[in-house]
Order: structure tokens, then C-alpha cells, then sequence
């Protein structure tokens, strides 16, 4: 009964001790047990484990289709709003579903998620009018599709594009067991940099802060921040108060457009300024937000580098 009252919002609960009173009139079904009535795949599901975590496990995971449809009919909206939701690794194959061949894509899809049904990963199939607030997120385009991503419960993601229907399974197999290199959500790498403040994207974030030996303050912003909009004049005069110390380094980083993988950085708003010292040490910068206040944070923690001691040497 306590269960029911928690889930009560989502699920219509009924009890009966005549199996002549369920809906297809079973008079051969043996309990007690609960039986799961639901408008998609098998349509009905036993389960006899009364434990209330085993139960609650049992009509989540059963509530959700063995492939989730994402498209514009909006019944299928709570649907995907449960798969994202499920602390699964996420399938999401995401294809056009007017084209010729999408029949044994989709086909091939089903069985791989049959395959895996109960074994920690849920699958979604997204249309691609429909998703592309989904291509954004992901940094993935049109031309890629099909193509399936993977995001697994650790937020790291797994991509294949432009995928044929018999790549799925064993592509499938090899995520789980853990051969394909997780994707990175990258922005292009600029092919110039001359800005005062340096533009810092994913598939640059190791040479130019961790591997560059300097001391860096590097700020994760959004463009369409407020705060990061007002504080990027500011950052700007700090860049120029350096630009002529080579062991200092002023830089950002859109986190919309770019994965942060690196679990030094936690960022969880905008916007978000961490201070790593040539040295390695990692520090989150909570003053004010005043180039005096920013530059005396910078003198306070950096380290000295080669290239100062080598100027003190020569001295």
C-alpha cells in the first residue's frame, strides 16, 4: 500500500483475490503476484517478488516500451521523459523514418534491445525532425544519421555514425564490454587565437591548460549567461594586464558546445572560474568578480614555471 501511495500520481493500483476480475478474465493465473497492465510490447507483466525496492525496480523499468519512440506525437512524450530519467545507460539511435532500409534498421534494433532487456541499458529510437534539440546537445549532425549514442550512467558518451543495420549488435557488444573510446563534444579548434582572452575548446583543454606549463585561469561559460556576459570585459582587462607575462594564461571555455570530461572541474552554473597553477594545483575562484580582485587571486596561487626561473638564471 505504501507504494502505491508514492506512485499513485503515475499508475492506477487495484487489487483482487478472483483472477476472473482482471481484464482478460484469467482463471489460470496463480498468486499472489502483481500483474503490470501496459499499452505497448507484451501488454501484460507478472512479477511474485513483493519486496517494495524489487517492486518499484519492476514497474519503472517494466513501464517503459522495450524501444522508446521519440517523435512529435506528444503521447509518446511521458514515455521518453521515463527513459531519461532511468538511471540505465541510454541507447539513442536516432534515424529518418521515411527512408527506405529503416524497416531492418529498426528491426535490427529491437533485437539488439531484446538482446540486452534487464541488463542495465535502455534504448530509444528518435526521429530526426524531432531531435534536433538532441543533435545540439550532443554536438552531432543531419549527415551523421543514421547513428546511435550511447550515454552511459557516469555521463560519458559513445557514438557511431552513419551506421548500417548489422553495425548495431556488435557495436553494442563492444560498449559493453568496453571497447569503444567514449566521444568528446568538441567546437572546432580556432585557427586563429589572437584575442587577449584565449578560446579554449575540448579537444584543446589538455595542451593548453594541462599540458602548457603555465598558470591558467580559465573561465566555463554559457553565451547566453547574463553574469558571463558582464564579466568577460573584465576578464579581457586581466588578459591585457598579462599579455606580456608568458607564464600566465587567461582563457574560456563554452561548456554548452564542449564535453568537460576532466573531474578537476566542477560545473554546475555559469560562470564558473577554476585557477590551475603551473604546478597542477586546481583552485575554484569565488572572489569578486573585479580585475583587482582576479589579478591579486592569480598572484596569490601561481607558481612560478621554467621560463622564470630561467629568466631569474640569466639575471
Amino acid at each position: 500500500m505504501a507504494l502505491a501511495e508514492k506512485l499513485r500520481s503515475d499508475y492506477d493500483f487495484g487489487h483482487t483475490l478472483d483472477a476472473k476480475h482482471l481484464p482478460r478474465g484469467e482463471s489460470s493465473v496463480v498468486g499472489p503476484l502483481v500483474r503490470l497492465f501496459k499499452p505497448f510490447d507484451e501488454l501484460v507483466v507478472d512479477f511474485k517478488d513483493f519486496k517494495p525496492e524489487a517492486l518499484e525496480k519492476f514497474i519503472e523499468e517494466s513501464s517503459i516500451p522495450l524501444v522508446t519512440l521519440f517523435n512529435n506525437d506528444p503521447s509518446n512524450h511521458p514515455f521518453v521523459a521515463k527513459f531519461y530519467n532511468s538511471p540505465n545507460a541510454k541507447a539513442m539511435l536516432f534515424a529518418d523514418l521515411s527512408t527506405e532500409g529503416f524497416d531492418l534498421l529498426q528491426s535490427k534494433y529491437r533485437e539488439v534491445a531484446e538482446q540486452y532487456k534487464g541488463k542495465g541499458i535502455s534504448f530509444l529510437l528518435g526521429d530526426v525532425e524531432a531531435s534536433q534539440a538532441a543533435f545540439q546537445y550532443f554536438g552531432v549532425e543531419e549527415s551523421q544519421v543514421p547513428l546511435i549514442i550511447i550515454q552511459s550512467d557516469d555521463g560519458k558518451k559513445y557514438f557511431k555514425p552513419n551506421l548500417k543495420a548489422d553495425d548495431i549488435a556488435p557495436w553494442v557488444k563492444d560498449f559493453k564490454e568496453g571497447k569503444v573510446a567514449p566521444y568528446v563534444k568538441s567546437e572546432p579548434i580556432p585557427k586563429e587565437n589572437n584575442e587577449p582572452v584565449k578560446v579554449v575548446v575540448a579537444d584543446t583543454l589538455q595542451d593548453m591548460v594541462f599540458k602548457s606549463g603555465k598558470n591558467v585561469l580559465l573561465e566555463f561559460y554559457a553565451p547566453w549567461c547574463g553574469h558571463c556576459k558582464k564579466l568577460a570585459p573584465i576578464l579581457d582587462e586581466v588578459a591585457v594586464h598579462y599579455e606580456k607575462d608568458a607564464d600566465v594564461l587567461i582563457a574560456k571555455l563554452d561548456a554548452t558546445s564542449n564535453d568537460i570530461l576532466d573531474e578537476n572541474f566542477d560545473v554546475r552554473g555559469y560562470p564558473t572560474v577554476y585557477f590551475r597553477s603551473a604546478n597542477g594545483n586546481i583552485t575554484l575562484y569565488e572572489g569578486d568578480r573585479t580585475k583587482e580582485d582576479i589579478v591579486d587571486f592569480i598572484e596569490k596561487n601561481r607558481d612560478k614555471t621554467v621560463h622564470q626561473e630561467s629568466l631569474k638564471d640569466e639575471l
